[in-house]
């Protein structure tokens, strides 16, 4: 039985990475894999998924109107899919997540996400609510805050280094708009708003 999986953490925990490896996996031996990722990143240049330590894939890109359940069955009806892969799945929509559901519940294809938890603000993006909500599976991959902590948050920086405490759910950026805290040193960044 083909299961919805949801590997989640905060930036720079190796989502990307880990992404990458399982895809390699399953080609190595043979199978055929489709990989997604959201096209409100547009920051790599020449592979659509790109990690942080250099390793990068071409992918399908998917924005809100993308149907997810259609685009991979019909590419599973010309070749069998092993497995689908979805890089920066906080950007899904409720219902794409259902959709990816339904590829493993109806399609048998095992359906393998990941992307962050929680916004700057530590508040869940709608994919990862669903995604923790409905998936089969929920494995946290771990990221390291400065003080040695499990990092959990994603803390929003302008370009002096200070803490960004309002703005638009989203915004595309890596190490230079984005530090991965844990809870504590969070909080104190934001002068403890909760």
């Amino acid at each position: 039985m083909a299961k919805l999986y949801f590997y989640y953490a905060s930036m720079n925990a190796g989502k990307s990475t880990t992404l990458l490896q399982a895809d390699f996996n399953y080609r190595e031996r043979g199978m055929a894999t489709m990989l997604w990722t959201a096209a409100i990143d547009g920051r790599a240049e020449s592979h659509a998924i790109k990690s942080r330590i250099g390793l990068g894939a071409d992918a399908h890109r998917y924005d809100a109107g993308t149907d997810l359940w259609d685009a991979v069955s019909r590419r599973h009806a010309d070749e069998p899919l092993a497995c689908v892969l979805i890089d920066e799945a906080q950007f899904l929509s409720s219902g794409q997540v259902w959709q990816c559901a339904r590829l493993a519940d109806e399609a048998e294809i095992p359906v393998l996400c990941y992307g962050l938890r929680t916004d700057f603000r530590g508040a869940l993006f709608p994919g990862s609510a669903t995604l923790l909500g409905i998936a089969d599976s929920l494995v946290e991959l771990k990221a390291v805050c400065h003080c040695g902590r499990k990092a959990t948050m994603n803390l929003r920086v302008d370009a002096g280094g200070g803490a960004v405490i309002e703005g638009a759910q989203t915004e595309i950026g890596g190490n230079e708009r984005y530090v991965a805290l844990c809870r504590k040193h969070f909080r104190e960044a934001l002068g403890d708003p909760h």
